[in-house]
């Protein structure tokens, strides 16, 4: 069987990398632009430092910034009539996976306008056009949506989130500058930065894990591993330094691995306690990672060694059983280390039979390693409750 990679174009990687949105547009004749972002950007004056460009060089734009943490269909729809409405040719999106994620939807929605109803981009839908042409500007170190070819969509009526996998999706230029994630403060740093480990972890432990993926999660295991402490350490402070632009390069890279390999239980759960709860998704992530580690753990020992010694763990005279347990002790580690609490107060007993199903329909959950049955999706979300 083949195995597929699908990447931007081109990237642009480093401080002051959003100098080159501009260029990329005007190379392209591209005259109008849509601004995909979120209101705290706006707010805070995050994206006015790409729209600033985007005055200097003439180029007209449009924001639209209608857009919820986990995003929701009506997000999405709504910002296709803004499309619309704008009259733009062209997408810029700034922020986390929320915009991007948002951005994605909408631009594929243009040129695939029989996908207009959202619910019916659920798994791999059969698009024919490649999305409006997108720059993808990350502001958060950790969903990596600018590289790859998946989208989550809330589906508020039916109390659920829903993934979207389309190389139709994937955004042609990524533009990651660490300068653009300068204000993120310490909590959304950490909650990120875990989610970005998990991406890596379950990346390299997945079903269709091969040589080129294992590249990418391995490297980004162990940039996440030695920065994002760092990173949340400078985020309190308030003084930049190479913690941030580390976290910055490491959750692309493992962008570049797991959008192409799919990822397993765990995000499957973090999805589900996401669209229950509004849980932030990276602090769903981290709450959940070594309980799905220790869960596939029987059936990716020897993976599970390599990550502790990705993470900086001496491995030296232990067995395989030894340092695949000291990868999950040093996840633990890190996340408190970070500051991710350790439950979900909001699960109750009633809900843990909806949670368990929902989990189990989600689109990330076949790629996990070790079959999981009902019995053992329930157990895990059991070890999140207060």
């Amino acid at each position: 069987m083949a195995n597929r990679i699908v990447l931007n174009t081109i990237s642009y990687h480093g401080a002051g990398a959003i100098q080159e949105i501009p260029g990329e547009l005007t190379r392209r004749g591209y005259k109008k632009v849509f601004v995909c972002t979120d209101p705290d950007l706006v707010k805070f004056g995050v994206a006015a430092k790409v729209t600033d460009l985007l005055d200097e060089a003439g180029i007209a734009y449009s924001v639209y910034s209608d857009i919820k943490p986990n995003p929701t269909i009506q997000n999405v729809t709504d910002g296709v009539e803004a499309f619309k409405a704008a009259e733009a040719d062209s997408i810029v999106t700034i922020g986390g996976g929320s915009a991007m994620d948002t951005a994605k939807a909408i631009g594929v929605i243009i040129t695939n306008p029989e996908f207009a109803d959202v619910r019916s981009l659920e798994g791999v839908a059969p698009t024919k056009n490649h999305a409006v042409f997108t720059i993808a500007v990350p502001t958060t170190a950790g969903t990596a949506a600018e590289v790859t070819i998946n989208y989550v969509i809330t589906d508020v009526e039916k109390v659920r989130k829903f993934v979207c996998v389309d190389t139709n999706d994937a955004p042609e230029v990524a533009v990651v500058d660490p300068e653009m994630m300068a204000t993120m403060p310490a909590g959304l740093t950490a909650s990120t930065g875990m989610d970005a480990l998990t991406h890596a972890i379950e990346g390299y432990t997945t079903k269709g894990a091969w040589e080129m993926s294992d590249m990418f999660h391995l490297k980004a295991i162990e940039l996440i591993s030695k920065n994002l402490r760092d990173a949340v350490a400078e985020a309190k402070s308030g003084v930049p330094g190479s913690g941030r632009e580390g976290m910055a390069l490491a959750q692309y890279i493992a962008g570049m691995g797991f959008s192409n390999v799919g990822l397993g239980v765990d995000h499957s759960m973090a999805h589900t306690l996401s669209a229950h709860f509004d849980t932030p998704h990276g602090v769903a992530c981290a709450m959940l990672l070594p309980i799905a580690m220790e869960f596939n753990k029987p059936v990716v020992i020897e993976r599970l060694a390599k990550v502790a010694v990705a993470m900086g763990v001496d491995t030296t005279g232990m067995s395989t059983d030894e340092a695949a347990d000291a990868a999950i002790a040093a996840v633990k580690q890190l996340s408190v280390d970070v500051n991710i609490p350790t439950v979900c107060e909001a699960i109750t007993e009633d809900e843990l039979d909806t949670l368990t199903k929902d989990a189990m329909a989600d689109a990330c959950f076949p790629g996990n390693p070790r079959e999981a049955t009902y019995d053992d999706v329930m157990g895990m979300f059991r070890q999140i409750m207060k």
